[in-house]
């Protein structure tokens, strides 16, 4: 059975949902990374929130774990390098609380532009400042969006209701989702900021957004423009946004979070016409319900059933694929496994060829397990997470082709390695094998071109030879001579009299020093016992 560790405190009706799936839990919020190190070897799962903080550290001791689930969108607080090489999944949330999130930007752009919360003090200060007060009418202004995803189009939606017109930029925003949303496409950021009368930001914080509203950038816009953030803290030079409101060159502020959290001290705290909350953006009801039975859901489905949602570092499969693609999966590993074992000396660039109706399936996942097993036979512990990003930093080149007709089979899959130029291989070159499934198990049908049908035994003597006669008796007496049984036998050959290959299932290993002793008969090219 499952075990899960729930690392921040989640809604009872989630720990039900995991329950119902025949999950165990067990809940243990304000862990410290010390403690969380020492209990996390026990969980298959961990379900976080923003407090728990799985680093690398956490990750290193996680013997057992195979999926984090953040319960949110910002996985800020997850090592996901460490977390890609280690092989653990690590999905979030994206859609449980993007309502939620966009609400909380209108209601900050209707605050700042009008000023309530200073108001409200005032007012409730017995001081009643009416005149203190003059607010911006947002109808008709135009809104700049930084990013128009999933939270980002929400809030032009809603920016659309009140008569605004809005300028997204976004770079990967489509010409069709803009006509679609209603909103205008800006060509740059510049456009944007110069046109913009109030800007919102919606997109995580990486090497690209980072500090995206920096002094210059923030020079650049209109004089009494409003700044909402309710993303990411260091999207925003918060020392230049304190200045631009000291000067007036930024009419109003509203953030909800911040480059250092939790926020006790900040540069905008007490800022003229500057408006803060302590990261609300999430904080509803219906959001925490949401994001917490979704989690749920997702972690359970990977679990038991192989199924991936809204992951990050590893392709999606939903719970209908899951089945049809398990055995397509292994056989793909299982052609990894056998290629990366007679690559002695490494290889410089891998080719997966997809035939028949296995190329009309989601092949990424079918790819990723390929390269587990190509990259296990060197490294060992390589699974589907962390395969597709140790290949991408190896600098190995990955191609992939499809073709909708195979000749012969309903489907194959072929893996193609070319190995390393070195002076220790006899034989550099490209490496081909294909395999398909039959009666539901991996099969494989051609090595180096030559047709064949076997099976994947636990033990394969592969021996590449020369087609000519007493090969086989020799092959058999040596074994026979080491009481090593033969299990199953399956042959080809390019032509009669040319180049041969021999498959040899086999109950036992052979001394190491078999191998040395059949290369040397005159027509063994090459020999070595695989394990799958």
């Amino acid at each position: 059975m499952p075990k899960v560790l729930i690392g921040d405190t989640l809604a009872p009706a989630a720990v039900e949902i995991f329950k119902a799936r025949g999950i165990e839990t067990e809940i243990k919020t304000g862990l410290n990374t010390e403690e969380l190190i020492a209990a996390i070897p026990d969980y298959d799962g961990l379900v976080v929130r923003s407090a728990c903080k799985p680093n690398a550290d956490v990750i290193a001791a996680a013997s057992n774990l195979k999926v984090i689930g953040r319960a949110g969108i910002g996985v800020d607080n997850i090592d996901i390098k460490a977390a890609t090489a280690k092989g653990v999944v690590v999905m979030n949330t994206p859609f449980g609380n993007a309502v939620t999130t966009a609400e909380h930007a209108i209601a900050m752009m209707f605050a700042a532009a009008r000023q309530i919360p200073a108001a409200n003090a005032g007012t409730q200060a017995g001081d009643w400042p009416k005149k203190a007060f003059m607010g911006t009418e947002l109808s008709y202004k135009t809104l700049g969006l930084i990013g128009c995803g999933n939270i980002g189009a929400r809030v032009a939606e809603r920016a659309k209701g009140l008569t605004m017109k809005v300028l997204a930029y976004d770079p990967f925003l489509t010409e069709e989702r803009a006509l679609e949303l209603g909103v205008e496409k800006a060509p740059d950021l510049d456009t944007m900021l110069t046109r913009a009368d109030v800007i919102t930001l919606h997109v995580p914080k990486t090497e690209a957004t980072a500090n995206i509203l920096s002094r210059e950038a923030l020079a650049k816009t209109k004089s009494g423009v409003i700044l909402v953030n309710c993303a990411r803290g260091g999207l925003v030079d918060e020392a230049a946004v304190a200045e631009g409101l000291e000067t007036g060159h930024i009419g109003a502020a509203a953030f909800d979070v911040f480059a250092s959290e939790p926020a006790k001290d900040n540069v905008l705290f007490g800022a003229k016409n500057f408006i803060a909350t302590p990261h609300l953006g999430a904080a509803t009801t219906e959001a925490q319900e949401n994001v917490a039975l979704q989690v749920a859901e997702q972690m359970s489905d990977y679990l038991l059933t192989g199924a991936v949602t809204n992951a990050l570092n590893m392709p999606s499969i939903t719970a209908d694929e899951a089945p049809r693609l398990k055995p397509f999966a292994v056989l793909a590993e299982k052609l990894g496994l056998f290629a990366g074992q007679i690559s002695d000396y490494g290889f410089e660039e891998v080719v997966i060829e997809y035939e028949g109706e296995v190329s009309d399936l989601n092949r990424k996942p079918l790819t990723a397990a390929a390269l587990a097993g190509l990259l296990r036979a060197s490294r060992g512990d390589v699974n589907m997470v962390s395969a597709p990003a140790i290949l991408a930093d190896s600098g190995v080149k990955l191609s992939e082709t499809k073709t909708e007709d195979s000749p012969i089979y309903d489907s194959l899959i072929r893996i193609k390695v070319l190995t390393k130029r070195t002076e220790n291989d006899p034989e550099p070159g490209w490496r081909s094998l294909a395999g398909t499934l039959i009666a539901g198990q991996p099969r494989i049908v051609e090595v180096k071109g030559m047709a064949l049908e076997g099976d994947f035994s636990q033990t394969v003597l592969y021996v590449n030879n020369l087609d000519k006669p007493g090969f086989i008796g020799a092959l058999g007496s040596m074994l026979g001579d080491l009481e090593v049984n033969i299990a199953t036998f399956h042959l080809g050959r390019s032509d009669a009299g040319g180049e041969a290959i021999a498959l040899v299932g086999i109950d036992s290993l052979p001394p190491a020093e078999f191998t040395d002793r059949l290369k040397d008969l005159p027509h063994v090219r090459y020999a070595k016992v695989l394990h799958f």
